[in-house]
């Protein structure tokens, strides 16, 4: 008997789970969708990731609705305003196309425009030691360091920092013709530079080899270096003067003072009430 009451209150419980279930879920399914429209506005980004200093045509660009007010500032919604305006800055897909980072409408494109006033972009040719193995891209920072010699001696062969924290404004290959007039792949890389460092860098470039030191661009320090050359870098360097030795004439000691005279023999004579004290050569 008691097993069938137990039965009957789990089946009992079953059917009204079952039917507030079922019950629940007609009520959902016939309930009023309510939809909330959000105002957009279209927005112009890029359609494709976008190297620095391309000029923008129709096919790099695309439009698409943007929240209003997410809306950033400066940006365009229309291709035709950004078509043959340069990049001053690298992009990636569906990013946002702003006016700040676009060069002025007269000025074009290609690397004139995102060179800042007062400084100069020279490019120099690396391979893959000198470029730090592929390591140095756009927008890191290095160090030159120039190796040559004053003189036609090699001993005087030094290596020295000539220029530090440089920011890298391009870098890549492109076509050269060697002396049998075939075409050959160079590494190149420009950097960013005051006309000061841009002749310091050429006539590093020329008299010389560079190399590039990658820096990390939260350091800015540019400690002063003196340079190092073959002999000091061996520990067999010769050019330390050693301490020049003076010859001293010897000094003699002064001659020592004569002893003092011994005290005199005296003697005590009493006469009566008289004292007398003689002495005795």
């Amino acid at each position: 008997m008691l097993r069938v009451r137990i039965a009957l209150v789990v089946v009992i419980a079953l059917s009204a789970g079952v039917g507030l279930a079922y019950g629940t879920y007609n009520y959902l399914q016939q309930a009023p969708v309510r939809t909330v429209e959000t105002p957009t506005q279209a927005v112009v980004v890029a359609a494709t990731d976008l190297a620095l200093g391309t000029a923008l045509r129709r096919s790099d660009l695309r439009v698409v609705n943007w929240p209003v007010a997410h809306l950033p500032e400066g940006a365009f919604s229309r291709i035709e305003e950004l078509e043959g305006r340069g990049l001053v800055v690298a992009m990636v897909k569906n990013e946002v196309i702003l006016d700040a980072k676009l060069a002025a409408k007269e000025a074009g494109a290609g690397l004139p425009p995102i060179i800042p006033a007062g400084m100069r972009a020279l490019s120099v040719r690396v391979n893959e030691v000198i470029g730090v193995a592929g390591y140095v891209l756009p927008g890191t920072r290095v160090d030159v360091v120039a190796t040559a010699s004053p003189t036609d001696k090699k001993v005087d062969t030094t290596s020295k920092v000539v220029l530090a924290n440089v920011q890298v404004l391009t870098a890549g290959t492109r076509l050269e013709k060697e002396g049998d007039g075939k075409p050959t792949s160079v590494n190149v890389v420009t950097l960013l530079v005051t006309p000061e460092q841009a002749e310091r860098l050429a006539l590093a470039s020329t008299e010389g080899k560079i190399q590039l030191a990658l820096r990390n661009p939260l350091d800015d320090g540019a400690p002063p270096t003196p340079g190092i050359k073959p002999p000091v870098l061996l520990g067999t360097s010769s050019v330390v003067p050693r301490p020049r030795l003076v010859a001293r004439r010897s000094v003699e000691p002064p001659a020592p003072a004569p002893p003092p005279p011994p005290p005199p023999v005296t003697v005590e004579i009493i006469r009566g009430d008289k004292r007398e004290i003689e002495v005795i050569k």
